[in-house]
């Protein structure tokens, strides 16, 4: 999926937090938008899945504007969500958290179950778990398989390795590498861990209180830009 975003301004209530922001985001590329906290990157992320409303500019997927859809309309339209703070049904399994999402689409979904849970194998050992039980990699692991189920084209991850002991840290990059490299997914990730953010991202952005304020190329030899830039 071909994201587009052009001239996006949104906000809560009467007060604007994100101004005239633009990018665009290419089949199978990962995008890494950077600042710091409250410079808007939620906020942002939020006004493109539909949780917020745009106030100006639009939103398209694939050609075909989308600003004022409804959420889950986005999804079917090849949108998956990964919100920050490791969100799963916690009086539920691990097991019944994939299986929500999976019965909606039938056998294509199980069979999506399956191809998360090799993306994430350690969580087969634990689907008989309640998710409150999980620990916050573990439920974070398991947030992002259940949106795999979607089949998603565009993966959108606020924060995804906030507050997760370093073992995990290290399989949900890699599992964001896997999906990017070999299954050509387009990912809009917002994420504190720069070094990763920058050396996975085929582009960075740098949110300065709500409006961009740089760009620039990824990979392994751009942290230090992106470090410089983030420090002014």
């Amino acid at each position: 999926m071909r994201l587009e975003v052009e001239r996006l301004s949104t906000g809560y209530g009467r007060v604007p937090v994100v101004r005239d922001v633009g990018f665009t985001i290419e089949p199978g590329r990962l995008t890494a938008i950077l600042g710091h906290n409250g410079a808007g990157k939620t906020t942002l992320l939020r006004a493109i899945v539909g949780v917020l409303p745009a106030r100006e500019g639009s939103i398209r997927f694939s050609g075909t504007e989308v600003s004022r859809l409804r959420p889950h309309l986005r999804v079917r339209r090849g949108l998956a969500y990964v919100p920050q703070g490791q969100q799963a049904f916690g009086q539920l399994t691990a097991a019944e958290n994939l299986r929500l999402v999976a019965d909606y689409y039938g056998a294509a979904g199980r069979r999506r179950v399956a191809d998360a849970l090799d993306l994430f194998p350690a969580l087969r050992e634990l689907l008989a778990r309640p998710a409150g039980l999980l620990s916050g990699g573990q439920r974070q692991q398991l947030a992002i398989a259940r949106a795999l189920v979607t089949d998603p084209e565009l993966l959108v991850l606020d924060e995804p390795t906030e507050g997760i002991q370093p073992s995990v840290v290290t399989e949900i990059q890699e599992a964001i590498a896997t999906l990017t490299r070999a299954r050509e997914l387009s990912v809009l990730l917002v994420e504190q861990h720069v070094g990763f953010a920058v050396a996975a991202a085929d582009e960075f952005l740098v949110l300065t209180s709500g409006r961009l304020s740089h760009r620039g190329p990824g990979g392994p030899g751009a942290a230090a830009e992106a470090h410089r830039v983030l420090a002014l």
